[in-house]
C-alpha cells in the first residue's frame, strides 16, 4: 500500500467500466436514464480507446500497490454490448496483460440479452468473459416494462439470447439479475427464471430512499415513525422465495442474497452491497474517464455519485480518500444510531447505502427497506436454526419471533 494511502481503506477489487453509456433499452423504471441524475448526457456515448487504455493502466496501477491476487472486471453501461464484443475482448486483454501475473482477472459482462448471438458469445468466451443477463422474470408478462427504444418488447431478444448463452455457451453464463416487485408472484418469477437454467440468482430491491421510496411501501414522515407492523412487502416476496429455493428438490441454483445472509448468520465473511459491515470495494470508471462511486448513489440526486476525479488525472488510490468511498468503508461507525443498536446490525449492515438517503440529511439513516429487511433476516434465521437445533434465531431476544 502505498504512503499516502490511509491505512484503513481497503482496496478496490471490483472494477465497473462503462464501456457504453446509452441503452437499446427504454425501461420504464430505469433509474440511471428515467433518475434524478442527468450526467449521462453529458458525456461520450461510447468510452474512446484512449479512456479504455488509460482505465487499464490505472486497474494494473491499483493492482500492483495492493499487491492484488484477484480483481472483478464488470464490463457494463448502459448496454455494454453495444461498444461492440471485439472492443470488450480488446480492453479484457489489455487489463490482463498489464496486471501483474499473480492477479487474476474475472471478467463479466452485463447484459439485457437483447444483442447476444453466437458471434458475440464467442468473442467473449475466447477471452474468458462471463456473461451475466438482466431479467425480471422468466416470462414476458414480466418483462412487460422493460421495452426497446421504439416502444416494442424486448422480450423475444432477450430470451433468444439467455438460451443461446445456456445452450451453447454454458461455462460463459454467469447468471440472471433480477429486480424484485411484489406486484409479480415470487414463486412463480423463480421458477421462470430456473427454466433459464442459471447458475447463479442475484434478487434486488429496487433503487428508492426516504424521499423517494419504491412503490408499495408506508412510511411515515421520519423513518422513526414507520410502524414497525407496517407491511412488509419486499420481505414477504423474498421469504416465498427463499422457501421454495431452502425446500427444493435438490439446489437448483445459487442465489447470492440468500446465501450471504446465511453466511452472515452464521458469523461467516461476505462481502456484498446488500448486506453485512464489510468494506465496500467497488468503483465505476465512466465513458469519458470520470472515476465515480457505484451507480445507484445517481438514484438518490443529480451529482451524487460524482467524485471530480478521473483515469487521466487520478490514480484508483485518489478515489479512496474521497469522503463518499470512505464513508461506504467506515463500516457500523457511519450507520445511524439505531441501526449500531439493533440485534441484527452485523447481517443487515444497514441495507444498501443509496437506500438510506433522505434529502437534505445524507445517509445516516436506517434503509428505507429497513422492516423488509427485518423481515427476511429473521425469516432466514427461523429456517437455520430449525435445521440446526440449539442454534437461537437471529433477534429472538428482542423480536421474539419471525416478525420486525
Amino acid at each position: 500500500m502505498s504512503a499516502s494511502t490511509p491505512v484503513t481503506s481497503a482496496p478496490f477489487r471490483q472494477f465497473i467500466v462503462k464501456a457504453h453509456g446509452r441503452c437499446n433499452l427504454a425501461c420504464r423504471y430505469c433509474y440511471l436514464y428515467e433518475g434524478p441524475d442527468r450526467s449521462w448526457l453529458d458525456r461520450p456515448a461510447g468510452a474512446s480507446s484512449e479512456v479504455l487504455e488509460r482505465t487499464a493502466d490505472r486497474i494494473a496501477e491499483h493492482a500492483r500497490t495492493h499487491g492484488l491476487g484477484a480483481l472483478s472486471l464488470v464490463l457494463h453501461g448502459g448496454e455494454p454490448l453495444l461498444a461492440g464484443a471485439d472492443t470488450l475482448a480488446r480492453f479484457t486483454e489489455s487489463v490482463r496483460d498489464r496486471v501483474p501475473r499473480s492477479c487474476t482477472v474475472h471478467a463479466v459482462v452485463q447484459t439485457n440479452a437483447t444483442l447476444l448471438n453466437a458471434h458475440r458469445l464467442t468473442v467473449l468466451a475466447r477471452q474468458d468473459i462471463r456473461v451475466g443477463i438482466s431479467l425480471d422474470g422468466g416470462l414476458p408478462s414480466h418483462n412487460a416494462l422493460r421495452v426497446a427504444r421504439g416502444g416494442g418488447p424486448s422480450w423475444p431478444a432477450a430470451v433468444r439470447g439467455a438460451r443461446l448463452l445456456a445452450d451453447h455457451f454454458p461455462d460463459s453464463y454467469a447468471g440472471i439479475l433480477t429486480v424484485v416487485d411484489p406486484a409479480t408472484p415470487p414463486v412463480e418469477v423463480y421458477e421462470s427464471l430456473l427454466a433459464l437454467r442459471p447458475p447463479v440468482l442475484d434478487l434486488l430491491l429496487p433503487h428508492g430512499n426516504w424521499s423517494a421510496p419504491p412503490p408499495y411501501l408506508r412510511l411515515g414522515p421520519e423513518e422513526a415513525d414507520t410502524p414497525r407492523d407496517a407491511p412488509t412487502p419486499y420481505g414477504d416476496w423474498l421469504c416465498a422465495v427463499f422457501d421454495r429455493w431452502w425446500r427444493g428438490p435438490r439446489r437448483e441454483t445459487r442465489v447470492r442474497l440468500f446465501e450471504e445472509c446465511m453466511a452472515l448468520l452464521m458469523g461467516l465473511p461476505a462481502v456484498t452491497e446488500a448486506l453485512g459491515l464489510a468494506p465496500f470495494d467497488a468503483v465505476v470508471v465512466e465513458t469519458d474517464g470520470s472515476i465515480e462511486q457505484v451507480d445507484s448513489l445517481k438514484s438518490a440526486y443529480d451529482g451524487a455519485a460524482w467524485t471530480g476525479l478521473d483515469v487521466h488525472r487520478n490514480s484508483f488510490d485518489e478515489a479512496l480518500r474521497h469522503p463518499g468511498v470512505m464513508a461506504r468503508q467506515a463500516g457500523a461507525a457511519a450507520l445511524a444510531t439505531r441501526c449500531r443498536a439493533c440485534p441484527l446490525l452485523t447481517v443487515c449492515g444497514g441495507g444498501n447505502y443509496a437506500h438510506r438517503y433522505r434529502a437534505g440529511q445524507g445517509f445516516s439513516h436506517p434503509s428505507v427497506y429497513c422492516v423488509d429487511l427485518q423481515r427476511f433476516i429473521r425469516h432466514v434465521s427461523l429456517r437455520l436454526a430449525a435445521a440446526a437445533p440449539g442454534r437461537p434465531p437471529a433477534g429472538r431476544t428482542v423480536s421474539g419471533g419471525d416478525t420486525p
